[in-house]
């Protein structure tokens, strides 16, 4: 019996969105259809898998298939598989709310962009699906209901910020989306839907490749049903018989994306374990490429049987972005991911696709297609960088397609070959600097004699720089070295009767300053500032220390080393003022003003601003 329908509102994002879709800010709208389809598509792969799995789903798997119908003279298009369909709760979380991270995120990227094209990239990103159907349509009504379900359901919206759900009796296994038409409006991309002839060219070129078959009915015979699709899978067919278009179709249906891939990476293994993969580059990182609960991996099939979503064991974390389908001849067709994780295959044929990946990457870096490099490294390379460390097979081949920026040239990133290749005569490390900013670290009083010497330095600004650059011993046998840690040799100046007049200065700093510093020392790297602080060789970089300490790990302190400038005014009176009056209050003072000094050029923090504070004002005041 048909329950009272209940009215609902959206949840806020959805509401957003919907009005995004109405008003047409995507102008491609024939693209709703593969939306659509795609959808069904999907829910056909799950029904199969699903009755593979439970022998006692009472569910028909007879005759899968896609079924489009037109209606001119009501003007609706509807799309109907009979797949997995779904319950109300289902229809609620799926439709009613939009579950995907990174929503409030997109939307409000979308609201600081006044540019068309560019609120069409990001729409592109994020992916639309069901929504997109408010392009074309000002009513939408759903119907469905779950295998093994005695229940359906009936959904309807005007897409005005609420929808009515009702609980309905004898509806047939899966989802009918039916679609109540915009009016014809050619000046707006608004075509004419309800044409079979405009149908069957938008699956032609959108879903073509879905293994699926996708009906329609011709003429007036009900019994004249034709298949508008080929069905063949695109990563089994010869790479000469399949076009650019169809790739990037096949990409925006696996990877739910309205954008073309960056680049397509083809695949196939024969002899002891056959497969076949066809991956993609995404030209955008996803909204969720950084968030905890983003999917990963590939879609993996058996023998062309769809098997999961987001395979995991076939795709490193660090290539989480990476898309496709890999279709292994082999495995059992009731793999779960838990044995994936132990299968030996599995095992060779993610060695294998990473390894492609990797090489594919690094061969965008030269010739034509270095523009692709470009905006790989622009929008990837954060998370590339996190295979350096954990994926030690690899590492190599990451660090040859890295690009950082550095002291060479203020616009151009540098890789490490070119690096190399630019180091002067004797250099025996790749020198590098960890900070938040590039203007931070350009301001540093590490980089001092660096700059004067003519050494380029690294500029390393992400947050995954802190930690790969302890971990990995170095490049093309250089070692990297922080120019903010350790001792540096650069031909210093400091002579032996500097050290000799200094010792007795350095002597009691130390002890004067022996909470904040472990030692005080003469520096080989400051030709303009007073002094600066350093980090012994294997120390935790200060900012390292505060990303642990926000995890909530506890850390010892870690005591610095305090570098003082023997060329500079301030510390060569600090050094005369020292033999004539020795250890005093005010030279005491002066010392902390120094180490704060030197504390707040790094960025750092002060432990009591309010005491610097006072005692700069004091000694400020004693020079009036």
């Amino acid at each position: 019996m048909t329950t009272s329908a209940e009215t609902l509102e959206f949840q806020s994002e959805a509401r957003q969105l919907l009005q995004l879709m109405i008003h047409s800010i995507y102008s491609n709208k024939d693209t709703f259809l593969r939306e659509l389809v795609s959808n069904a598509s999907d829910a056909l792969d799950k029904l199969r898998l699903e009755a593979f799995r439970d022998k006692d789903l009472q569910a028909d798997t007879d005759d899968l298939h896609i079924e489009i119908d037109t209606d001119p003279e009501n003007r609706t298009l509807t799309v109907r598989d009979n797949g997995i369909g779904m319950s109300r709760d289902d229809v609620v979380a799926l439709i009613g709310t939009i579950a995907k991270s990174g929503t409030a995120e997109f939307l409000k990227k979308l609201k600081e962009t006044k540019d068309s094209a560019a609120s069409q990239d990001l729409i592109g990103q994020f992916g639309i699906g069901f929504y997109a159907s408010f392009m074309v349509a000002d009513k939408v009504t759903l119907l469905t209901r779950r295998a093994g379900s005695d229940e359906g359901v009936r959904w309807e919206s005007e897409g005005e910020g609420t929808y009515t759900i009702e609980t309905v009796p004898d509806l047939p296994q899966g989802t009918s989306v039916i679609l109540h038409l915009k009016p014809e409006d050619t000046e707006d991309q608004l075509f004419d839907y309800t044409s079979a002839t405009k149908i069957k060219q938008i699956v032609k070129k959108y879903s073509d490749f879905i293994t699926w078959p996708i009906r329609m009915t011709e003429g007036d015979s009900a019994d004249n049903v034709v298949t508008v699709n080929s069905m063949k899978a695109l990563w089994a067919r010869s790479s000469s018989d399949v076009s650019e278009d169809e790739y990037n179709e096949f990409y925006k249906h696996v990877a739910h994306d309205w954008n073309d891939p960056l680049e397509t990476i083809r695949l196939q293994a024969e002899g002891t374990f056959e497969y076949q993969a066809l991956l993609f580059l995404p030209g955008h990182a996803p909204l969720d490429l950084f968030m905890r609960e983003r999917k990963r991996g590939v879609q993996l099939y058996v023998k062309r049987v769809f098997i999961m979503d987001d395979c995991e064991a076939l795709m490193p974390e660090y290539l989480r972005f990476v898309k496709g389908v890999v279709d292994a001849q082999d495995l059992s067709l009731n793999v779960s991911r838990e044995i994936l994780q132990q299968d030996r295959q599995i095992q060779l044929i993610r060695r294998r696709l990473v390894k492609k990946v990797l090489s594919t990457v690094k061969g965008l870096m030269t010739g034509e297609n270095t523009y692709k490099y470009e905006t790989f490294w622009k929008e990837f390379g954060r998370a590339v960088k996190e295979g350096l460390l954990d994926d030690f097979e690899n590492r190599t081949a990451i660090l040859d397609i890295c690009s950082f920026a550095s002291t060479n040239d203020p616009e151009k990133l540098t890789t490490l070959r070119e690096y190399v290749e630019r180091m002067k005569d004797g250099q025996e490390h790749i020198y590098y600097l960890t900070g938040e900013s590039r203007q931070s670290i350009e301001n540093s009083p590490h980089l001092e004699a660096f700059k004067a010497k003519g050494y380029e330095v690294l500029v390393l600004t992400d947050p995954i720089d802190e930690m790969w650059v302890d971990a990995v011993p170095g490049f093309e046998e250089k070692q990297f070295q922080s120019v903010a840690k350790g001792e540096v040799e650069l031909d210093s100046d400091t002579t032996d009767e500097q050290k000799e007049e200094f010792a007795g200065l350095l002597t009691w700093l130390t002890t004067a300053l022996a909470e904040q510093v472990k030692e005080v020392r003469l520096s080989s790297r400051l030709t303009t500032s007073p002094a600066c602080i350093v980090g012994d060789t294997n120390d935790v970089t200060p900012t390292l220390e505060k990303m642990y300490r926000a995890m909530g790990q506890e850390m010892p302190q870690i005591k610095r080393i305090l570098e003082l400038n023997p060329g500079h005014p301030l510390v060569s009176g600090l050094r005369d003022a020292f033999a004539k009056q020795g250890e005093n209050e005010g030279l005491a003072e002066t010392a902390e003003l120094l180490y704060g000094m030197a504390l707040l050029a790094e960025g750092g923090e002060l432990a009591d601003p309010a005491r610097f504070t006072k005692l700069l004002a004091t000694h400020l005041q004693k020079t009036l």
